[in-house]
Order: structure tokens, then sequence, then C-alpha cells
């Protein structure tokens, strides 16, 4: 499955940003390395994006900017830090129903009364997939089951979680910087996520 590329010039053009604020946000870990992605064109080499993604990131960098300095931005989209969250502060920040919370606890038999990012993470997911609808809760549980053996390696940059169905079976797997995955034609994807932009996403409500 091949990502939709935005290159350089287009992405300059689209948001109204200047070459020296896009290679300052980058100095600044605002945008990845990883995705500032060299190609061979017939004028030379150019420089590409994943089009969805930095167009999201750059709406977002816009949007909190005023708000915001460019270090807190670059803490906000980057994951973990060593700060914990207690389970009231999760329900307070709207991370996760009581419902969820209590599944997720039941699943990973877990004793603290404080979480770190990376759990608190697996828990944001957990809520948007089930009261989605988009997950039953068996692959809530095998989702859980998945991430803890990941465990925070997870979410590092470029990774993404998926949950596929075929003929009623469901699997879910992780997958960091795949950049072409071909699925049997037969099985439905049910959930692809980049948990970067998930972990950004939490961070609004974390911080």
């Amino acid at each position: 499955m091949d990502e939709d590329l935005i290159s350089k010039k287009d992405l300059l053009e689209q948001t109204g940003i200047s070459y020296g604020q896009l290679y300052r946000w980058k100095r600044k870990n605002l945008i990845p390395e990883d995705w500032f992605i060299r190609k061979s064109t017939f004028t030379g080499q150019e420089t590409f994006f994943p089009r969805e993604r930095i167009l999201e990131r750059i709406k977002k960098i816009q949007a909190m900017k005023e708000k915001l300095s460019l270090d807190a931005l670059a803490e906000m989209f980057a994951p973990g830090g060593g700060k914990r969250i207690s389970k009231a502060d999760i329900l307070k920040r709207g991370i996760a129903s009581d419902f969820v919370l209590n599944f997720y606890i039941e699943q990973t038999q877990a004793q603290e009364q404080a979480f770190p990012f990376e759990e608190v993470l697996a828990i944001f997911l957990l809520e948007k997939l089930l009261h989605g609808g988009e997950i039953s809760l068996e692959e809530g549980k095998m989702l859980v089951g998945l991430l803890q053996d990941a465990e925070k390696s997870f979410a590092t940059e470029g990774t993404n979680v998926w949950l596929i169905r075929k003929f009623g079976v469901s699997t879910c797997f992780l997958t960091k910087k795949a950049e072409d995955i071909l699925f049997d034609r037969e099985a439905k994807v049910i959930v692809s996520l980049d948990l970067m932009e998930l972990s950004a996403e939490l961070k609004g409500k974390w911080l």
C-alpha cells in the first residue's frame, strides 16, 4: 500500500509556510526526520513528504504555535517523557471512560494508581476503537496483549497499528516505517492508525 506523497514545493505553496520555517520545525523535532523522503525525479533529487501526515502536522503546529513554544510543541509530539497520570485524571480529562479504563485494568491486571504515558496511549486507543464501534471486546483484548508484548517501543515514531479481519477472524499487528503492505484481497482493514498522531492528540489532553 503506497502512501500518497506531496513534494516540498507543493507543500510550501499549499500551507503558506517558508522553506526556513519547515527546516526550523525539523531541527526542533516538530517534524520527524524520516518524513523527509528523497526521491529521484527527471529534474534530479527532490524531497517529498507523506501527504496526510505532514499536512495534519503543519495544521496542528500553525493552530498551536501562538499558545505554545516550539519546545513545548516538540514535547507534545514526542512520546513518553516520564510523566504519570492517575486513574482519576484519565477520567477527568476525557481520555477514557470508566468502562474502558476498567476493561484495560482487568486485562493487564494493573496495580498502579498512576499510569505512564505509553499505557495511557494504549487506553486512549482502546477508548477510540471500542466506543467508535470499530472493534469488539475480544479484539480489544487481543490489541491490549499486542501492545503489552511490544512494551514501550510501540509509541515510537513511524509506528502504525493495524487490525484486519478475514471471514470473521481478526488479527492485529504493528508496523514501523512500513511503506508497502499488500493484503489478501479478502481481508478487510478495520483499523489503521498512526500512533504518533494519536500520541499528539493525547498530549493535548495530557499537558
